[in-house]
């Protein structure tokens, strides 16, 4: 069901994560969100720090905005995204193995990825995973919400690819972690229903295992048949949400983790087989290799796509007439009216600064501006580019 993109031609977004301010240095710490926010000090930082974001991307120019995953602790090249669910989940105990001692990421000592993956720890699953404590996404959503009119997309990782870094120590779950997936893809299903119950229209699920597995094995359809069941069914009853799934090709201290990246063998499964609304990918860093891969989804009724039109790779800034080029190249491609625009993924995750995530999302809000005025269609306002606004404005006659 669209919502945020109903009626929006070229909506612009971003995709989730966004650098942290230096003053905000609270961490939730495993606690609950309800717990923490009984502290004056965790939540007058917690607060200010999501009006902050809000207000940082409404003034870049962006249609939908999100909370900059500021719930997330500032943990080495973005490990929260992983451990904030795992924290407050039962039967998982410790943090003992890397992904480099579990064999699902591996790479040379002396790399930056290397430190990644051995730094990175997890909690084994011993006995079946259930909920301790909410995950409070409907909480996360209010606060954000409450601080601006723009539609807040909330997002969280996908739950096939959480269960595929836990490490399994119980007989309760087979080395094919079906059964895991299937256990963490309910939990996430009810917090997502709740967080649909609390008013929330855009709910993101991010990097399901879909595309690394099509684009790595190919010939796996007995795997990616259970893949499209798990994701389906970790949606189950959001028909009145905006339904995103984000992918693209790793996102660690702005690393890029795969390596064999090309949508082509998922590209069927995202546009005909996921009950979803809008799927995101990684079109700047792979030089728009995903496009000619739409074609032939131009004229079909599935999900829109969002294209990232500028890198979380790279810390030099896209201009809006970069950004704008890209856009018309996109509409060979994909109709005007499935087009949204947005960064190929987040920039939080020990990635860029401020300054850098705040200017490429106003370039992707300023070049959609630039092909709707070529095609005569209303324009966002984007106050980052008013003259009489800028930081550093002189004074007349100084």
């Amino acid at each position: 069901m669209f919502t945020a993109t109903k009626d929006q031609l070229l909506p612009t977004t971003t995709t989730g994560s966004w650098p942290r301010p230096r003053w905000y240095t609270a961490q939730m710490k495993g606690q609950p969100l309800s717990v923490r926010m009984a502290d004056s000090a965790y939540r007058e930082q917690f607060t200010d720090a999501v009006a902050a974001v809000v207000s940082d991307q409404e003034r870049a120019g962006i249609d939908i905005v999100t909370n900059g995953d500021y719930h997330l602790d500032l943990d080495f090249a973005g490990r929260a995204w992983h451990h904030y669910p795992v924290e407050r989940w039962a039967g998982l105990s410790g943090d003992r193995d890397s992904a480099a001692d579990a064999g699902i990421f591996t790479s040379t000592p002396g790399t930056l990825l290397n430190e990644v993956f051995t730094g990175w720890r997890y909690p084994d699953v011993i006995d079946k995973v259930t909920a301790r404590d909410p995950l409070e996404f409907d909480k996360l959503w209010r606060i954000a919400q409450a601080r601006t009119e723009r539609p807040v997309k909330i997002g969280t990782i996908s739950a096939q690819t959480l269960a595929d870094v836990l490490p399994i120590k119980t007989d309760r779950y087979g080395d094919d972690r079906r059964d895991l997936i299937l256990d963490i893809a309910d939990l996430f299903n009810a917090e997502l229903r709740a967080l649909a119950d609390a008013g929330c229209k855009v709910i993101q699920v991010e990097e399901p295992s879909i595309h690394a597995l099509a684009a790595a094995h190919p010939e796996d359809s007995e795997k990616m048949d259970f893949l499209v069941e798990a994701f389906n069914r970790e949606v189950a009853g959001l028909e009145d949400v905006e339904i995103w799934v984000h992918t693209c090709w790793g996102n660690p201290n702005m690393q890029k983790v795969y390596e064999h990246t090309s949508y082509e063998h998922s590209v069927d499964v995202f546009m005909s087989r996921l009950n979803i609304d809008v799927w995101t990918v990684e079109g700047k860093a792979g030089q728009m290799a995903v496009l000619p891969l739409l074609a032939n989804y131009r004229e079909t009724k599935g999900p829109k796509v969002a294209l990232g039109v500028v890198s979380h790779r790279t810390l030099q800034v896209e201009s809006p007439a970069e950004v704008a080029a890209d856009i018309r190249e996109a509409l060979k491609y994909v109709a005007v009216e499935n087009l949204v625009l947005t960064s190929d993924c987040g920039y939080g995750r020990e990635g860029a600064n401020r300054n850098i995530a705040f200017y490429k999302t106003s370039s992707t809000a300023q070049g959609a501006n630039i092909v709707r005025r070529e095609l005569g269609l209303p324009e966002t306002r984007v106050r980052a580019t008013d003259p009489t606004l800028q930081v550093d404005v002189p004074r007349k006659g100084a």
